[in-house]
């Protein structure tokens, strides 16, 4: 439980720093009276309890496969649940689209996230001492860099202190929340759901845009799902219900109670519930719960990454593996630079955690509509669960997240068009490098040859073999790779072991270690060979050659077992139906792709890469 507040908490746990507050800005054209108050409170109070508590804590996070969380891992269960030889085209693109477009929009989310959670915390500086105003954007900009910096040592490092520090937080905000109630019970008159749909029957005109605001009180939501293979669906649950659920609905009606007696607080509601000698050490505390909220969402887009790379959405690029232990823990050195050069290009345009909630919540609101959705056909197909209750279920929790979605899209022109363009941006990079690939290895099978006629053909007039083991990576079991072709064109030997690798990506997060590797002797010390994994798992191709060799009880000496890739170069030709513009973006996508021995944990001092041109 206190390991889970540390990493899945963060966003949700942070966001009285500036929720209430943007809830209360007299923009929204509503009138600061208590009755506005309470009917804002219970807005705030039902929706976590629908949104995050009903649906994600208690439905959503039953939906894991094979112990993993988050879109992608609904989507391809979403997937497993609908296949067979009947299964509409449509339906299984539609269930894909809903996955990648909630994929797209997380990374809008990590582009946001840090900006405003770090630069809300160091505001606080401003409730105590005007004067350290201008060096609001410098401080939080100086934070956000030694974040970005750091990520190459991974969290396994830092995680350790994560968890307590955010069970302080908790207990600091359900204290102080305490306090104030306590001073005006009148407060939990909001308890009354009356309250809400009161405020938005008396507050039509103003409903969504204030909706907009209330949303930001459980954006961090879809984060209690996407990290469920750290750590479980029961601690998560545990943690929720027990400690996190509590502070932040006592602190929420702490500010309430606040506003009620001292309407000038409305200003900055969090830091105005503390006395003025416990300012700075909360701004301090803040902005360590918002690093570590921060460094949830970071962590998640590198998962995130890795995980599209290994599907087939994006090209490879460079994973680092940041520990030995836990599969899910990695760095990937290119988002985390393009993260942090967005996020203080964002903290110096926007200026404000007010101005920056303006592009907050789109993107989420719209990855919660996908899960919804895809959470619908998991119950219905995979669990059987009644189809009315399913239809009713799934009704409900699709209208109130689409009313968000229209809340949040009052906010557009205001800043929400910078997630939905950052989305935009990584479905045309995601659709383009699959159709591409796609039509690429199509292009490719005109010009491969049959593998077991070859090895046949071999045998009549035999190359001179050579000691050792070569391994030659290929996209197909049943072609030969490009990379033998020119070995013996050129070099005209033939090692005496010689392993056809294919290394296949499942739907599935993790894959059985009876399902690991296929094998098929072709003969002549020649061997066809598939190696399985899962999305979440990492392809180490000397792991899967050292399990091959033990299964056959076969030598393949690390220092004697050399490794041959080719480096395939796809022209605009063998492209058809990609306009010119795609064809060039999947041609820079290409060039720019991570090297082979990066992505398979080749060794570089056994490694031989032949160009390729289809």
């Amino acid at each position: 439980m206190v390991a889970a507040l540390g990493v899945v908490f963060g966003d949700i746990g942070t966001s009285p720093l500036y929720a209430f507050k943007e809830t209360l800005n007299p923009e929204h054209g509503v009138a600061f009276t208590p009755d506005a108050v309470l009917g804002l409170l219970s807005l705030i109070f039902w929706g976590l309890m629908v949104v995050v508590t009903l649906k994600y804590v208690i439905f959503v996070l039953r939906a894991d496969y094979d112990g993993e969380g988050g879109i992608l891992a609904l989507q391809a269960l979403a997937r497993r649940s609908v296949r067979g030889p009947s299964t509409p085209t449509r339906m299984w693109r539609f269930l894909g689209l809903l996955g990648l477009i909630g994929s797209a929009m997380f990374y809008g989310d990590s582009l946001i996230t840090p900006a405003i959670s770090v630069l809300s915390a160091v505001e606080g500086l401003e409730v105590e001492a005007h004067a350290l105003k201008p060096f609001i954007i410098p401080i939080t900009m100086a934070i956000l860099v030694v974040l970005f910096a750091v990520q190459r040592h991974g969290t396994h490092v830092v995680g350790k202190v994560f968890g307590p520090v955010m069970l302080l937080w908790f207990a600091v905000l359900g204290l102080a929340g305490l306090l104030q109630v306590l001073k005006q019970p009148q407060v939990l008159a909001a308890l009354d759901p009356s309250r809400a749909v009161g405020f938005l029957v008396t507050h039509r005109a103003q409903s969504l845009a204030v909706l907009g605001a209330v949303f930001l009180a459980f954006t961090g939501g879809e984060a209690l799902y996407a990290d469920m293979g750290h750590f479980g669906a029961r601690p998560i649950r545990l943690a929720w219900l027990f400690i996190a659920m509590p502070g932040l609905v006592l602190n929420y009606f702490g500010q309430g109670a606040l506003v009620l007696g001292n309407p000038a607080a409305i200003d900055n509601p969090f830091f105005r519930m503390f006395a003025s000698w416990a300012v700075l050490p909360m701004v301090a505390l803040a902005a360590m719960a918002t690093v570590i909220a921060s460094q949830a969402v970071i962590s998640g887009a590198f998962s995130l990454t890795a995980q599209a790379m290994r599907m087939g959405y994006l090209p490879r690029m460079r994973v680092v593996q940041t520990s030995g232990t836990a599969i899910g823990q990695v760095y990937v050195p290119a988002i985390n630079w393009l993260l942090m050069v967005g996020v203080l290009l964002l903290v110096v345009g926007f200026g404000s955690s007010s101005a920056l909630s303006a592009a907050y919540g789109i993107a989420v609101s719209i990855t919660m509509v996908a899960t919804t959705l895809l959470a619908s056909v998991v119950a219905y197909k995979l669990w059987r669960w009644n189809r009315l209750a399913v239809i009713v279920g799934a009704s409900v929790f699709a209208v109130i997240d689409l009313t968000f979605v229209v809340a949040n899209s009052l906010k557009v022109a205001q800043g929400g068009w910078l997630t939905l363009a950052v989305a935009a941006i990584v479905m045309v990079l995601f659709s383009t490098w699959a159709k591409g690939r796609r039509l690429g290895l199509k292009a490719a099978e005109a010009h491969q040859l049959p593998l077991e006629p070859f090895i046949e053909s071999l045998a009549g007039q035999m190359p001179h073999r050579v000691s050792g083991t070569a391994v030659f990576l290929n996209a197909d079991a049943r072609s030969v790779p490009h990379a033998l072709l020119h070995n013996l064109k050129h070099n005209q030997v033939l090692h005496t072991q010689v392993i056809v690798l294919v290394v296949l990506s499942s739907p599935t997060p993790r894959v059985d270690a009876v399902d690991r590797i296929q094998a098929r002797d072709l003969g002549h010390g020649i061997w066809a060979v598939t190696a399985n994994h899962g999305f979440m798992e990492r392809p180490d191709v000397p792991e899967f050659i050292r399990i091959f060799a033990y299964q056959k009880g076969l030598a393949c000496e690390a220092m004697s077992t050399s490794y041959f890739t080719s480096r395939a170069s796809v022209t605009a030709a063998q492209l058809p139906g990609m306009n010119p513009v795609r064809q060039a973006l999947f041609g820079w996508l290409q060039r720019n792709a991570g090297r082979a021995s990066d992505y398979f944990e080749l060794p570089g001092n056994r490694l031989v890469e032949m160009g390729q041109r289809n």
